[in-house]
């Protein structure tokens, strides 16, 4: 496919890194040279300098064939503008755009049309976070929640704690313990490196654990591998932020919320926006002002202003002070590597759920949803078997049968809003969403594959 995409910045850069390997034709825009050259040593893309939306420098990125135009600039007046160009002067079929400013996104709806703003999809990266925090919530000890099927069946990872019920057991042990619901452990990490899930792989403590299972069971099936977690109700927040309020707004009725602003403009402005919320102007980095706000009393400490260091500092002076569980968001991935499972509990980029959302639309074949993990090593996918027998690879076909790419599991398959956990005998059958884990996503090309159907389909 060939993809043009505009910005070189940290979004940019990793959807260059994640595409350029898998038989794109990728060229990237940005205003800036310097990162333009790094990433073209780096990666097999081609680079033009230049204002993102003018249409010169479209056609010289070439434009006038290219199936698919992302615009990530840091201004969503640019992004908006591109795609305006890619439609009017080069038809470009599939126009996607980043979206940050609220403003715009309470009328997108109205804006986000053909006839007038000609963006056919947005990716709002604040939005996203909060979400996904919302979800770190909603299951306290989780490390990450990914929702497929519109919610009905999700993947989940979760940390082996010596005292899970699992623990030093077998896999298969599983249904033993639980013969009421099924469940499926779709990828094992062991200080790192993954492990292929068989029913004798025994599960040890600090392993990182991903199942598959109904929505409605997750807590069940925690609850095996780590001792479950009260329910969390105080929860401490940093930075008044678009994330920082958003995530506020979003959490203050169900639980005790604090915000913590360091600006007092700021600060004055969003108490305004927040009806059930404590919002405090000062540094949370101030560790009287913690002890002050009994932080020792903080079921959860997020930490979601635009500054790395900032937030790890408070972070770990939150954890040190007596907060049960610390939240970061980390915009440099080296950083993530350096103090997530310490002071840090979870670090959060927004960058791979920016890339998530991005690559369900990248995708080819049938492919309602994308997760990237493991800093863009694994994926997690939702394919739909269209078709039959004749004009499909996996449709009639036991999972048995199916060629599936190594290191590759079918966890679960979503027909007609029922979960059916995957076995090998289990059958695959037409507009069925399948639920795949890729530990290696170099292979992600072999799963589009299986999931196109012939052209003698329609």
């Amino acid at each position: 496919m060939k993809i043009i995409i505009l910005g070189a910045g940290q979004v940019g850069a990793t959807l260059a890194e994640n595409l350029s390997g898998e038989e794109n034709d990728i060229t990237l825009v940005d205003i800036d040279s310097e990162p333009l050259t790094a990433l073209q040593d780096k990666f097999d893309l081609n680079v033009v300098v230049g204002h993102c939306s003018h249409p010169d420098i479209l056609r010289q990125a070439g434009a006038e064939d290219a199936q698919m135009l992302i615009a990530v600039t840091r201004s969503d007046e640019v992004n908006m503008m591109a795609c305006q160009v890619a439609y009017s002067i080069f038809n470009t079929p599939t126009k996607i755009a980043r979206i940050r400013s609220q403003e715009y996104l309470l009328y997108r709806e109205q804006l986000f049309q053909n006839s007038d703003l000609p963006v056919d999809e947005y990716i709002a990266p604040e939005q996203l976070v909060t979400k996904y925090i919302s979800r770190l919530i909603d299951y306290p000890g989780a490390l990450q929640v990914l929702e497929f099927a519109n919610g009905i069946v999700s993947l989940v990872a979760v940390k082996a704690y010596y005292g899970g019920k699992l623990v030093g057991y077998a896999i298969s042990h599983l249904k033993e313990s639980m013969p009421e619901l099924e469940t499926r452990v779709a990828a094992i990490y062991r200080k790192g490196q993954p492990i292929k899930p068989l029913g004798s792989t025994v599960i040890e403590a600090d392993d990182e654990v991903f199942f598959v299972a109904a929505t409605k069971h997750i807590r069940r099936v925690m609850e095996e591998l780590q001792k479950l977690e009260d329910s969390y109700k105080r929860i401490t927040i940093v930075g008044g932020g678009n994330i920082g309020c958003g995530l506020a707004k979003t959490l203050e009725k169900q639980y005790r919320v604090k915000l913590i602003e360091l600006d007092p403009k700021r600060a004055e402005e969003i108490s305004q926006l927040l009806e059930h919320t404590t919002v405090f102007a000062g540094d949370a980095s101030d560790q009287e002002l913690l002890i002050e706000e009994q932080i020792d009393q903080t079921d959860v400490f997020i930490a979601v202003t635009n500054d790395d260091e900032a937030n790890i500092m408070s972070a770990m002076l939150a954890k040190r002070l007596g907060a049960q569980k610390t939240m970061v968001l980390i915009q440099r991935s080296a950083y993530i590597e350096l103090v997530q499972g310490k002071d840090v509990d979870i670090a959060i980029s927004p960058q791979q759920a920016t890339i998530s959302a991005l690559l369900t639309h990248v995708r080819r074949g049938d492919i309602s949803n994308v997760y990237s993990l493991r800093r863009g090593a694994a994926e997690a996918i939702e394919a739909i078997a269209r078709g039959d027998k004749k004009t499909s690879k996996v449709v009639g076909r036991t999972i048995e049968e199916l060629k599936l790419p190594p290191q590759t599991t079918i966890g679960a398959i979503v027909r007609n809003n029922e979960v059916i956990i995957a076995h090998d005998n289990t059958v695959i059958e037409t507009d069925d969403h399948v639920i795949l884990f890729l530990v290696d996503k170099k292979y992600i090309s072999e799963v589009e594959k299986l999931f196109q159907v012939t052209a003698l389909y329609f």
